[in-house]
């Protein structure tokens, strides 16, 4: 399925104006727009704007309406949906694709921001399942004992904001740029509202018409944007945020913006970043690392045609190779083909537009003050399969930078374009790669450990992510420029200092960190999860009769005692072969400061606690899948008993299985009363008993 323009009644094809998705409507602008064109054959796709549409009503709908429908659902609910969402689109691909190809996107360009949008939202969906409570509260880390009994204690939580989510995108990425900052506001409890970059926006404002058409999503909690942002900024508050991916100038403006100075915007920013990529001085024409330094920057020089905010901008390589690495690069990219994306012959497309070409010909011109082209011809308009005067087409361009070149640390060409330049040390090295003044990734291209670790410490201050590349990883990896939705993308400096992605890290970006102060039994009720020193149930019946229909936190067992004899120690030390001489030698262990003597095996303690707490009939419990967070506190000797004492401390039922996880707090004690160890034990229950 496609979505056509009409025709006029004589039909001929009319340019469709693109429309905006607000306060719940479809909104044509009473106005003819701004033409917006293929980046290939210069032909007219479609006319954007936003004259006429009502801004404040946009961000009201979103508190009013998708704010509460989301954040009525859980963490597990939301992250739900982003599957469905994924599941859904992906079965629309092929109609994305088409229209991928008039942003000037080859096949391999549209795999990059179509599926890594829909995988981003796949990975969101299963992150937020596995690693989120099935609650709406998100505890930070374990308690803090605050008064000397154990009565006040505080906790770190993190809640949703009534805010709304603002994303203002580039136009390099259409689809992933979209995709990849609803997902992690989308689970956080936030609406989105989308404003695209206007080149392509025809593409963004396609997937937009798709999941409203799919009803997957609860009303309100999208909103597209086509065209100017106006006064939108002017609409926003303290509890809202703008995500802003572009450039440094543009960024700049939005700093200065009355509601992000003083209005308590939340302002995150990805913009400009001049990426290296570093060769290790053990790395020589004959060895592996030395072929995939030259495909790892090709690659990001021709993918997207160098139109991505991860690309590699300075190659920076010892100036022992610096001239046989120039010219391996060179070869290499004399193999690409320029032209029309639609052509299955060409490797890179056209820039995104006549005048993004034109500004990367003036990067290039600035460049060319302290570096020399070796290689294309910039102001070229022949040699291309396509239209070279219609068609935004160059081709890749490499210079060779001068000693103590300053342009290449401060001029981003924005394009198919980079600079070699060498270095004599390590030290020289991490110094050019500074130089750049933060960037969102680099490069380290090495199989030298010692090398990887020198140059890792010294370009990690100033970037935000770091692929080191050899022979060994080189299998599985996904290259230099391709930001992981469970990694960070972001950077330092004048890469913006904001950060994306990052899994669950990005979610709970989104979300206000509070710091509670109560009793336990008051932490318990707040965040859903048993705390210790709270209420316990005595169930009449044992908890692992329970499932999750009956089962409540709190829900305790309070194990009879168990004498712990020198013959258990000695038999559990012959049977697994863990003679440690504390467990079996009588006057060392005497000697150790520790122990005094002969003392229980850690795990024979652990082992003797299940056996007794667990009810070993089937029931609902069918698994125990793990154990969490085990501290050996008091140590147990010859003739101790232990007792358990186990309490349902969490319960997370899984949306897409008849069971749910629960976890258990163990609590380990001597005759004394004591604590010998304490842990969480993970069960898998079934829902029903």
């Amino acid at each position: 399925m496609s979505y056509d323009p009409p025709d006029d009644p004589k039909g001929n094809p009319v340019t469709r104006l693109l429309e905006s998705y607000a306060a719940g409507r479809w909104y044509a602008a009473p106005a003819e727009g701004d033409p917006l064109l293929d980046a290939a054959t210069g032909e007219e796709v479609a006319r954007i704007s936003s004259a006429g549409l009502d801004l404040g009503a946009m961000a009201h709908h979103a508190r009013t309406v998708g704010g509460p429908a989301i954040r009525e659902m859980t963490f597990h609910e939301r992250a739900l949906l982003l599957k469905d969402l994924a599941t859904h689109l992906t079965g629309l691909k092929d109609e994305l694709y088409d229209l991928s190809l008039r942003t000037g996107a080859t096949r391999r360009d549209s795999m990059i921001d179509i599926d890594g949008g829909f995988a981003t939202l796949f990975s969101f969906s299963s992150k937020g399942r596995r690693e989120l409570p099935n609650d709406t509260v998100v505890c930070d880390g374990d308690l803090e004992q605050l008064g000397r009994t154990g009565v006040f204690l505080g906790q770190h939580v993190y809640t949703s904001r009534p805010g709304l989510a603002v994303q203002i995108n580039a136009f390099n990425f259409p689809v992933w740029g979209m995709l990849e900052k609803l997902a992690p506001a989308f689970i956080a409890g936030l609406p989105s509202l989308v404003k695209p970059a206007s080149q392509t926006a025809y593409l963004t404002e396609l997937v937009v018409r798709r999941i409203i058409e799919s009803g997957i999503l609860p009303e309100g909690s999208l909103q597209l944007l086509s065209g100017s942002a106006g006064d939108l900024l002017d609409h926003l508050g303290v509890q809202d945020s703008v995500a802003f991916t572009g450039s440094a100038h543009t960024a700049g403006i939005l700093r200065q913006h009355p509601s992000v100075l003083h209005g308590g915007v939340t302002l995150q920013v990805e913009a400009d970043s001049l990426n290296c990529s570093v060769l290790g001085p053990d790395v020589t024409s004959s060895e592996p690392e030395w072929d995939l330094f030259v495909k790892g920057v090709v690659t990001e020089m021709t993918a997207k045609a160098g139109q991505k905010c991860t690309a590699i901008r300075r190659v920076i390589v010892p100036s022992a190779v610096a001239d046989e690495m120039t010219e391996a690069i060179s070869a290499k990219l004399a193999t690409i083909t320029v032209g029309d994306p639609g052509d299955e012959s060409v490797r890179m497309g056209p820039l995104a537009s006549l005048g993004q070409r034109e500004e990367v010909r003036k990067a290039v011109e600035a460049l060319r003050s302290s570096a020399d082209v070796v290689l294309g011809d910039p102001s070229a308009t022949t040699g291309f399969a396509g239209d070279g005067e219609r068609g935004a087409f160059m081709a890749p361009v490499l210079l060779r930078a001068h000693a103590g070149a300053v342009e290449p640390h401060d001029v981003e060409p924005f394009g198919p374009v980079s600079t070699v330049m060498s270095y004599d040390s390590l030290d020289d090295a991490v110094t050019l790669a500074a130089r750049g003044k933060g960037s969102l990734v680099g490069s380290v291209v090495t199989h030298d450990p010692a090398v990887a670790r020198t140059l890792v410490l010294g370009l990690a201050p100033w970037h935000g992510r770091i692929l080191v590349l050899d022979r060994d990883d080189a299998p599985e990896s996904t290259g230099h420029g391709s930001p992981l939705p469970m990694l960070v993308h972001g950077g330092p400096g004048r890469a913006g200092g904001g950060e994306e992605l990052g899994g669950v890290r990005g979610v709970l970006h989104h979300m206000q960190r509070s710091a509670i102060q109560a009793s336990p039994d008051m932490l318990t009720a707040i965040t859903g999860r048993w705390t210790r020193g709270s209420q316990r149930t005595i169930t009449p019946e044992h908890p692992f009769r329970h499932s999750l229909a009956t089962l409540q936190v709190g829900d305790t067992i309070a194990s009879e005692p168990r004498v712990i004899s020198l013959e258990d120690i000695d038999h559990f030390a012959d049977f697994t072969g863990d003679t440690f001489y504390a467990h079996t030698d009588p006057a060392a262990a005497a000697q150790n400061p520790l122990f005094g003597g002969i003392v229980a095996h850690g795990y024979l303690i652990v082992s003797m606690a299940a056996g007794l707490f667990v009810d070993p009939a089937p029931g609902p419990v069918l698994a125990n899948f793990g154990v969490d967070s085990l501290r050996f506190l008091t140590p147990v000797k010859a003739g101790d008993s232990i007792r358990v004492t186990l309490t349902v401390k969490q319960i997370t039922p899984r949306s897409s299985a008849d069971y749910g996880e629960v976890r258990w707090d163990a609590l380990v004690a001597n005759a004394d009363d004591e604590p010998v160890a304490t842990y969480d034990v993970l069960t898998l229950v079934a829902k029903e008993a």
